[in-house]
C-alpha cells in the first residue's frame, strides 16, 4: 500500500516538473524573438559603442534555473574615436533574469557571465580612457519593459590588461573563477569580490612585481557615486600562504587620492620578494625562510602622471632562519627591522631602504650588521657587518660561481659608506669610506678560473677609504709560498669598477717558488686544462706593483736559485728592476732590466747581466745546451764570470724568438776543459788523442755579439795543456740552425812532425823562429763538418810576410836586427784534412 503511495508521488512529481519544464521551454521559444529584440534596444541605450555578435540566443538550461540571453563571438570595440581597437572579445556572454519575469513581462537582468574572454583596458597619455561606454541617458529605458539592475558579474578565464600610459604602469592578471555581488543604489554601489586569479605581471616604471604569482581574491568596498569616493573595507589577497590585508580609502573625483593600509599575514621571504621588482627579486628569488617574516605598510597621497603617493613600508623578522634549498648551509636565529620609504618627494632620488639591527648565526657563529641604501637615482650605501665567518659555509651559502670551494675562517670587521656614481666619475678622490679589518685563519681557496689552489692563507687586511693595509699576509699558491707586507692602493676602485688599476707597493718574501706550477697553463686556467698548453705569460695592464723581495729557492724547469734579493716594479704591464741578484749553478749571478709584455705575444726582456764563477757545464745544462747538440754540458768543466747585455723576444707560450734575439757578451772561462769534444777529437794528427780528450786551459776570455740568429765570436786565444799546440786560436760565427763556419790557427812544432804528414806540405825549420801555425777552417752543421786547408787566410799571411820581410831587410840594410817571424805550414789548395 505504501509503495504504491509513493510510486504516485513520484509520478505525478516527474510529470508536474515536465509540465513545468515543457511550459517553461514553450515560454521561451514563444517570447524568444520578442525578448531578444527588447534585449538588444535596451543594450543599444546603454553602450555608446559598436558591438559585434555573431549570434544571439536565448537559453533556459545554460543558466538554469535562469532564464539567460546568450551572446556568442562577441566584441565590443574601445570608446576611443575612430578607433578599431577592441575592449572586450569573448566567446560567451550571458544576461541572466528569472522565468517569473517571462510570465509577468518585464525582464531585469541580475547577473552577468563572461567565459572565455580578454578585456583590454587603457588610459593615454593624455588622460583619456577606452572604457568609457556607457551612456548616463538611459530615462526612457523604464518604459520598454527590460532593464539592467546587475546584482552580481561572474568571470571565467578571461584575461585582463591594464595599461597606464600616464603612469608607466601595466597589468596582466587571467580571472580563473571571480565572482563579484553587486549592491546598487542612486547614490552608491557595494561590491564583493571572491575568485582565484594569475598575475602574470604588474610594471610599474621599470620594475616588475608579483610575476607568476597565483592569488586569492576576497574584497569588499563601496563606491559614493556623489562625492566619488571608494571605500575598501580590509580585503585579503592571499599569495600562497601569505595573505596581504589592503584597506582604506581612494578619492577619484580629480586626481586620485589614495589612503591606503597593507599588513602582512603569515609572509616570509619568498612572498616578500614578491613585491619586490623582479630585477631585484630573481638574484634570491631561490631562497626560502621560515619563522616570523612580519610585513606591512602604506600609501598615501596623489597617484596621477605627475604625482606619486607617499609609500612607506615596516617589515622585520624574528627568530628566522635563511637558506637555500639545493644547500645544506643556513642562516639561523635572524632578528632585524627593516623599513622602506619613498621620501619626502615621493621619488627615487628620495627613497630609502634600511635593514637594522640585523643579527643572526651562521654554523653556530654569531654575526651582526646594518643597512642603508638611499637615492635610488644616485645611489648612497652604508653597511657595516661584523662577525667570524666560515669561509665554506658562507660559500655554500652564498652560490658565489667565482668561487669551487674553501674553507678556514674570516674575522670580518668592515664599515663601507659612500655615492657609488661619485665613486664611478673619480673613483681616485676618496668619495668611499672603508674601514675596519678582515683576519684571515687558515683559509684556503679553489678558484673556477685558477684550478691551482690557494691554502693556508693567513694574515690581517685593514681597510682604509680606497686602500687596505696588508700585515703578515701568508700562504701557499700550489707548492709555492707566500709572505706579503705593505700597501694596497685603489683596492675599492679596483674590485667595484672595469679598467681600475691595483697599485701594492710591498715586501715580498718567499721560502720557495715553484716557477713551473705558476706559469703552467694547464695547472692555472680551464682552458689551458683543456689544451694542454704549457706555459703562458699574462700581465694584466691594471695590476702595478713595487716589491722589495727576497725569496730563499726558485724553481723553473732545470734552473734552480737561492738567495734571490731585488727591487721588481710593474707599470703598464713592464716589469722592471734596478737590480736583482742570486745565487745559481755555482756561482753568482746580478741583473738590472725590463720585461715589456703590451704585446702579449711579442715579450721583450731586456737585461744587463753580470755572472760570477757559475760552472759551464751546468750552465749548459739548465738551458738545455741551448736547445743544440753541437757542444753539450758533457763536454765543458770551468767557471764562467761574465758581462751580458741582450735583448731576447718570446711568444706567449715563453717559447724563444731566436732570429731576434741580440746580445753583447764579454766572458772569462777559468780552470777549463773541454772533454771528448768531436771537431777537437780531428787534431788527432797533430796531437795525441789522450791529451785531445780532455783538453785543459787556464783562462779564456772574449768578447761575443749575438745578431739576427747568428753567433759571432772574434778571435781568441786559447792557451792549453796540448803539448803539440799550446795556443790555439779560434774565431768565426754559429748560427741558431746550427751552421758553422770557425776558423783555426793551430802552431806545430816542426820536430814534433812526423814523416808521414808531409802530404801536408813541409815546415820549414827556422832555429830563431821555434814553431809554425796552420790555418784551418772548419765549416758545416753539428753532425756533417769539414775540416779544411784555409786559402784565403794563408794567401793573406804570404802577403803580410812579404811585407814584412821587406820591412826586415830594410832594417837589416839600416843596420837593425831582424825579429822572429812565424812560418806557416804550406798546403795544397782546398785539401781537407779527413782524418781518423
Amino acid at each position: 500500500m505504501r509503495k504504491g503511495v509513493v510510486r504516485k508521488v513520484l509520478f505525478y512529481g516527474v510529470a508536474i516538473l515536465v509540465a513545468a519544464l515543457g511550459l517553461a521551454l514553450a515560454l521561451v521559444y514563444t517570447y524568444q524573438d520578442k525578448i531578444i529584440e527588447l534585449f538588444v534596444a535596451e543594450a543599444n541605450k546603454h553602450i555608446k559603442t559598436k558591438v559585434d555578435v555573431r549570434q544571439i540566443s536565448l537559453s533556459l538550461f545554460d543558466k538554469f534555473p535562469q532564464v539567460a540571453v546568450s551572446l556568442d563571438e562577441v566584441n565590443v570595440h574601445e570608446g576611443l574615436p575612430e578607433s578599431r581597437e577592441s575592449l572586450a572579445r569573448a566567446d560567451k556572454l550571458y544576461f541572466t533574469f528569472s522565468l517569473w519575469d517571462v510570465l509577468r513581462g518585464e525582464y531585469s537582468v541580475k547577473q552577468f557571465y563572461m567565459e572565455q574572454g580578454e578585456v583590454y583596458v587603457k588610459v593615454l597619455p593624455d588622460g583619456s580612457v577606452n572604457y568609457e561606454i556607457i551612456t548616463t541617458d538611459t530615462s526612457s529605458s523604464g518604459d520598454s519593459g527590460f532593464s539592467f539592475d546587475l546584482e552580481s558579474i561572474n568571470l571565467r578565464e578571461v584575461a585582463i590588461h591594464y595599461i597606464d600610459q600616464q603612469l608607466k604602469q601595466s597589468y596582466e592578471v587571467n580571472a580563473h573563477q571571480l565572482a563579484a555581488a553587486l549592491a546598487i543604489s542612486p547614490e552608491t554601489i557595494d561590491i564583493q569580490a571572491e575568485g582565484q586569479a594569475t598575475i602574470h605581471t604588474i610594471k610599474i616604471g621599470t620594475g616588475e612585481y608579483f610575476k607568476g604569482k597565483q592569488v586569492n581574491l576576497s574584497s569588499a568596498l563601496s563606491i559614493n557615486r556623489q562625492a566619488q569616493t571608494i571605500a575598501l573595507q580590509p580585503s585579503m589577497v592571499q599569495v600562497g600562504e601569505a595573505a596581504y590585508e589592503v584597506g582604506g580609502g581612494i578619492a577619484y573625483g580629480g586626481v586620485t587620492e589614495l589612503d591606503l593600509k597593507v599588513d602582512g599575514k603569515n609572509t616570509n621571504v619568498q612572498s616578500l620578494l614578491s613585491l619586490l621588482p623582479q630585477s631585484i627579486a630573481e638574484e634570491f628569488s631561490q631562497y626560502r625562510s621560515e619563522g616570523e617574516v612580519y610585513f606591512n605598510g602604506t600609501v598615501k597621497g596623489k597617484s596621477s602622471g605627475k604625482h606619486v603617493p607617499g609609500i612607506n613600508v615596516s617589515f622585520g623578522a624574528r627568530d628566522a632562519s635563511f637558506f637555500h634549498p639545493d644547500a645544506k648551509q643556513r642562516v639561523e636565529k635572524i632578528f632585524l627591522t627593516g623599513s622602506f620609504t619613498n621620501g619626502e618627494k615621493q621619488n627615487a632620488a628620495s627613497s630609502v631602504l634600511e635593514l637594522k639591527e640585523l643579527k643572526g648565526m651562521l654554523n653556530g657563529r654569531p654575526f651582526k650588521g646594518n643597512l642603508k641604501y638611499s637615492n635610488f637615482d644616485n645611489p648612497y650605501i652604508a653597511f657595516d657587518v661584523q662577525g667570524m665567518l666560515d669561509v665554506a659555509y658562507v660559500l655554500g651559502l652564498a652560490k658565489i660561481e667565482q668561487v669551487r670551494s674553501g674553507s678556514g675562517l674570516a674575522d670580518v670587521r668592515i664599515a663601507f659608506s659612500g655615492n657609488l656614481n661619485e665613486f664611478k666619475a673619480r673613483p681616485g678622490n676618496s668619495t668611499l669610506n672603508t674601514t675596519g679589518d678582515i683576519t684571515l685563519h687558515n683559509v684556503s681557496l679553489t678558484l673556477q678560473e685558477m684550478p691551482l689552489p690557494l691554502s693556508n692563507l693567513n694574515g690581517n687586511f685593514m681597510f682604509k677609504r680606497n686602500d687596505v693595509a696588508v700585515s703578515d699576509f701568508k700562504g701557499k699558491l700550489g707548492e709555492s709560498d707566500f709572505t706579503v707586507n705593505g700597501m694596497f692602493r685603489n683596492v675599492m676602485a679596483w674590485l667595484i669598477l672595469e679598467n681600475q688599476r691595483l697599485l701594492v707597493e710591498a715586501d715580498f718574501k718567499s721560502r720557495y717558488l715553484n716557477f713551473d706550477q705558476l706559469l703552467s697553463e694547464e695547472q692555472n686556467t680551464p682552458e689551458g686544462a683543456r689544451t694542454g698548453e704549457s706555459y703562458k705569460l699574462n700581465v694584466s695592464p691594471n695590476i702595478a706593483f713595487d716589491l722589495s723581495a727576497s725569496i730563499d729557492r726558485l724553481r723553473f724547469r732545470r734552473f734552480r736559485g737561492k738567495n734571490i734579493q731585488g727591487e721588481v716594479k710593474l707599470r703598464n704591464q713592464v716589469v722592471s728592476s734596478p737590480n736583482i741578484s742570486f745565487q745559481a749553478i755555482g756561482g753568482n749571478f746580478a741583473v738590472r732590466g725590463n720585461l715589456d709584455a703590451r704585446s702579449p705575444n711579442h715579450i721583450k726582456v731586456s737585461t744587463a747581466a753580470k755572472l760570477n764563477s757559475m760552472s759551464v757545464d751546468s750552465l749548459f745544462y739548465v738551458f738545455e745546451n741551448f736547445h743544440q747538440n753541437f757542444i753539450e754540458e758533457r763536454h765543458l768543466r770551468g767557471l764562467l764570470t761574465a758581462n751580458i747585455v741582450s735583448d731576447v723576444y718570446f711568444d706567449s707560450q715563453l717559447n724563444p724568438k731566436t732570429n731576434l734575439l741580440q746580445a753583447e757578451i764579454e766572458a772569462t772561462v777559468r780552470d777549463g776543459q773541454l772533454i771528448s769534444f768531436p771537431p777537437m777529437q780531428k787534431m788527432s794528427a797533430f796531437v795525441k788523442r789522450t791529451e785531445l780528450a780532455n783538453m785543459h786551459f787556464a783562462e779564456l776570455h772574449n768578447s761575443f755579439w749575438i745578431q739576427q740568429g747568428t753567433i759571432y765570436i772574434p778571435e781568441m786565444d786559447i792557451r792549453s795543456n796540448l803539448s803539440a799546440a799550446p795556443v790555439v786560436s779560434v774565431s768565426g760565427t754559429h748560427t741558431f740552425d746550427q751552421k758553422m763556419d770557425y776558423k783555426i790557427k793551430l802552431p806545430l812544432f816542426s820536430k814534433q812532425r812526423p814523416d808521414k804528414d808531409a802530404r801536408f806540405g813541409t815546415v820549414a825549420e827556422d832555429p830563431d823562429a821555434g814553431n809554425s801555425n796552420l790555418f784551418l777552417t772548419l765549416r758545416g752543421s753539428e753532425r756533417d763538418f769539414k775540416i779544411a786547408y784555409d786559402d784565403d787566410r794563408v794567401r793573406q799571411k804570404i802577403k803580410t810576410d812579404l811585407k814584412q820581410e821587406g820591412q826586415e831587410l830594410r832594417d837589416l840594410l839600416r843596420g837593425k836586427k831582424p825579429k822572429q817571424k812565424e812560418k806557416e805550414v804550406e798546403l795544397e789548395e782546398g785539401e781537407y784534412f779527413d782524418f781518423d
